[in-house]
């Protein structure tokens, strides 16, 4: 399926190495001002060529609104985009036509379809997310309406770990550098790292941690559409994701109950939870605390040296692949992590208005 969401909608098109990539919003409630610049600059989080730890791939990524937005404000009818592919270099990817590339889509892609745009990836490339970071842009401007704010930064590449909880950094920090990590000793050695990788022509992976603040109580579904299940679906559909928790996550399973029972209290705006091992959710439902997930990313299935694989016919083959590759796919993954949680807690806020 090519759409994500139930009442607000994406549906994306486009390859790496086609003319564009682009999509179409659906269900954005009208007369919701558009703020073009900050989409713009979402857009920019994202885009290639941004640091020298990116693919030197250089795009501009302008977004160009067809339809849905008039005079800045939504329509309520469908929000159609593109975003236009300017520095294509398929040559690149002409010896990769009939070999398929260890731990790629390539061969499950030919399996599926019986046939495959082999340049960059087509499809599955992580290119396509610019068209969810598009949406997710207008889905954050949907949440800030109604005081939901989404911020999520790097805590983990490689075995460089941010040793302290979440509640005691600036996330204000986190676009203060490269690596887009809010403690900056620890981003400093995140880049060492990264670029100690890409020496050797090879990738790191790493995890990506989410705050979401302002959500109220009761936003998500009690059975099939539980909230951390409908965000830990989204994170999963991320390009090189491997794993999703919330809240206490695998570390809840060294704790007994009577350690991971959160702790209620009363005070200024209401109830509140002393520990938050729920991560904000109970029951599939938000209880009001702030949401928070881990999102494991797994190192780039591209490396720029000799591989062992297999051909069309399955004979083994070596490879030395070209083009421009990440060395760490995490710095530009953040506010891919941002935009589809946006679309995931819009969708559930429309949702939660339908019984209001």
């Amino acid at each position: 399926m090519n759409t994500f969401g139930r009442i607000f909608r994406l549906t994306s098109f486009g390859e790496s190495h086609g003319k564009a990539i682009g999509g179409i919003v659906d269900g954005c409630p009208a007369g919701i001002s558009i703020d073009m610049a900050f989409v713009q600059s979402e857009l920019d989080r994202r885009r290639p060529g941004q640091s020298e730890i990116t693919t030197q791939r250089k795009e501009s990524d302008r977004v160009e609104f067809l339809s849905g937005i008039f005079e800045g404000k939504t329509l309520g009818s469908p929000i159609a985009f593109v975003v236009w592919n300017k520095d294509q270099q398929s040559r690149d990817y002409d010896d990769l036509k009939d070999v398929f590339r260890p731990s790629h889509a390539d061969y499950t892609y030919q399996q599926k379809y019986g046939i495959r745009d082999h340049r960059g990836g087509g499809r599955s490339s992580a290119r396509e997310t610019v068209a969810r970071v598009v949406a997710g842009a207008i889905a954050k401007i949907v949440l800030k309406d109604v005081g939901v704010d989404i911020r999520a930064f790097v805590s983990q590449v490689a075995d460089v770990v941010i040793g302290r909880d979440y509640r005691e950094l600036d996330l204000s920090l986190t676009e203060s550098n490269m690596i887009r990590c809010p403690d900056p000793e620890s981003a400093e050695r995140m880049i060492r790292k990264i670029g100690e990788a890409a020496a050797l022509r090879d990738t790191v992976g790493g995890v990506i941690t989410c705050v979401v603040k302002g959500v109220p109580p009761g936003w998500g579904e009690p059975v099939f559409n539980k909230l951390h299940a409908d965000l830990g679906f989204a994170m999963l559909g991320i390009n090189a994701v491997k794993g999703f928790d919330y809240g206490s996550g695998f570390g809840g399973t060294l704790m007994t109950g009577s350690q991971h029972n959160d702790i209620f209290v009363t005070g200024k705006g209401g109830v509140h939870t002393l520990t938050n091992h729920s991560g904000g959710i109970q029951g599939g439902i938000s209880n009001g605390e702030e949401i928070y997930f881990r999102v494991a990313f797994k190192p780039i299935a591209t490396l720029l040296r000799e591989q062992e694989t297999i051909d069309r016919d399955h004979n083994p083959v070596k490879i030395l692949p070209g083009g421009r590759h990440d060395p760490c796919v995490l710095p530009r993954a953040v506010p891919v992590v941002e935009a589809m949680a946006a679309l995931v807690l819009a969708d559930h806020y429309l949702l939660q208005n339908l019984y209001i």
